[in-house]
């Protein structure tokens, strides 16, 4: 599964419908854009501090990197304004949307009473996978820095 999968998933989730997809569907398209987004950050994390080739990503190390990104710190590492003005602009437009659409995936997964509408969400999708095309063609050393900033808790 690549990150992009996801955001195809959200996708047949709303695709060939007469009418209005249901509350469901939409939530359920929330939430894969979110976690496209978040497992293209795990990758990045992943392929930047052990390595991006196929052998790589079947080590103990590239599996550990991966599986130790924190939602909420990588969220509140996005919105830190202040330190993310200094990345490059995919940089910042990725760290935008990761938030938006934790926040988003948040409200879908745990709120009963929300409400979703289908361009809202096909947005998400959308967003999700420019973010994701435009950080993964970011310079690899930009790409490390902000890997470094969300991924590794300061001390």
């Amino acid at each position: 599964m690549t990150p992009l999968d996801l955001v195809k998933t959200g996708r047949r989730l709303l695709a060939d419908r007469v009418g209005r997809p249901p509350q469901s569907d939409l939530k359920k398209a929330t939430s894969a854009a979110y976690y496209a987004m978040f497992h293209a950050l795990c990758r990045i994390c992943a392929d930047c501090f052990v390595g991006g080739g196929a052998d790589d990503k079947t080590s103990a190390a590239w599996r550990r990197v991966y599986r130790s990104v924190e939602h909420g710190f990588a969220r509140a590492q996005c919105r830190n304004r202040q330190v993310m003005a200094r990345f490059p602009w995919e940089m910042q437009f990725f760290a935008d949307r990761f938030a938006e659409l934790q926040e988003k995936r948040h409200e879908a997964d745990y709120d009963p009473d929300s409400s979703f509408k289908t361009i809202d969400v096909k947005t998400y999708l959308n967003n999700a996978e420019t973010a994701i095309r435009q950080i993964n063609a970011a310079p690899i050393a930009d790409r490390r820095a902000f890997a470094a900033w969300v991924g590794v808790r300061g001390r």
